[in-house]
């Protein structure tokens, strides 16, 4: 008996990745006159500037000398709403096939996207968060790998574990708004940026180095967790009040289901001409998932990348078109 699919969604372009090079495509896409869906295995937007540092501020956009990361997904999102594309966040694009010369993605909860042309740009592949190595029951309820909404841990007490940049971050987010924040690194030094340490430092924040979290506890069942255990490396144990856990350990990438579609690879990269075509008819690529001769791994570069994509798509689809697309500012 063949499996029910559960949805099929045709498009002129398929953007595989939500992050900030995919959402810039989908606005290009617009601007170049093609339908858009955009598949993320991520529950929101933003890709990895959502999940590790929304609050952080970002400083090497062109014409914007520091805007926080959250600003910057919605400034993106705002931009690409122009010209409607279509989100399926939440979802892994798991299989390609061609059918007629044109991509077929499936997706693991079986939606089947029909594309004209598929775009990927999926960054350094699919996220899979550290795990805290305990406590993983918690997960969705007293733990969490990264914040979506900082206003939630308003008036609580939350434990903060990992040593790098969002660790710190997150530590200097929720110092304002949280009734304690506590930041346990394993390790005696920190990794993420001396300034933003030297503010935590300086803050209420409380510290513990050289010390791991080894059990969390609590009303499971009604999602209420009450205290967290930690051990230090000489072995002395402290209890301490906790509503909430943020395990912001990094996450380890994977090219996942990418790696069996065909695709050139190098290493964990996929291989690209200087159209950003990838080996496989009318899939094509940009970002951080890409290598070539010289490339360097830039936000802007991927901007870049996805624009001069998205112009080929558009004469791949529509032969008569010209490469260039005009400037936005024509017809103003």
């Amino acid at each position: 008996m063949s499996e029910t699919v559960s949805e099929i969604v045709s498009t002129d372009v398929l953007i595989v990745g939500a992050g900030p090079t995919g959402l810039y495509g989908a606005y290009y896409a617009g601007f170049r006159g093609l339908a858009t869906v955009v598949v993320d295995v991520l529950p929101q937007a933003g890709g990895q500037v959502t999940a590790l540092y929304p609050e952080k501020e970002i400083r090497d956009v062109a014409a914007l000398p520091a805007i926080r990361g959250r600003d910057f997904v919605a400034a993106l999102l705002e931009q690409a709403a122009a010209f409607t594309p279509t989100y399926l966040l939440g979802r892994q694009a798991v299989t390609l096939e061609h059918r007629d010369g044109e991509p077929v993605v499936t997706l693991d909860d079986g939606t089947v996207v029909h594309a004209r042309a598929v775009v990927l740009t999926s960054g350094i592949g699919t996220p899979t968060p550290r795990p805290l190595g305990c406590g993983e029951e918690w997960l969705g309820t007293g733990l969490s790998y990264f914040v979506v909404d900082p206003r939630a841990h308003t008036g609580r007490d939350v434990v903060i574990v990992g040593g790098g940049d969002s660790a710190l971050d997150w530590a200097d987010a929720l110092e304002p708004i949280a009734r304690s924040v506590t930041l346990v690194h394993r390790r005696a030094a920190f990794r993420g940026h001396a300034a933003t340490l030297e503010r935590v430092r300086a803050g209420r924040t409380r510290i513990h180095t050289d010390t791991h979290v080894t059990a969390l506890d609590g009303d499971l069942a009604a999602g209420r967790l009450a205290k967290v255990t930690l051990r230090s490396r000489s072995g002395d144990e402290t209890v301490l009040a906790a509503d909430h856990v943020i395990a912001a350990l990094g996450f380890i990438s994977d090219l996942g289901p990418l790696r069996d579609w065909g695709l050139e690879l190098r290493a964990r990269s996929v291989a690209v001409d200087r159209s950003m075509r990838t080996n496989l008819p009318r899939v094509y690529a940009a970002g951080d998932l890409t290598d070539y001769e010289g490339k360097v791994k830039l936000m802007s570069v991927g901007f870049g990348e996805v624009a001069t994509a998205m112009n080929h798509v558009a004469v791949d689809l529509e032969p008569g078109l010209t490469l260039f697309p005009g400037h936005s500012t024509d017809g103003a």
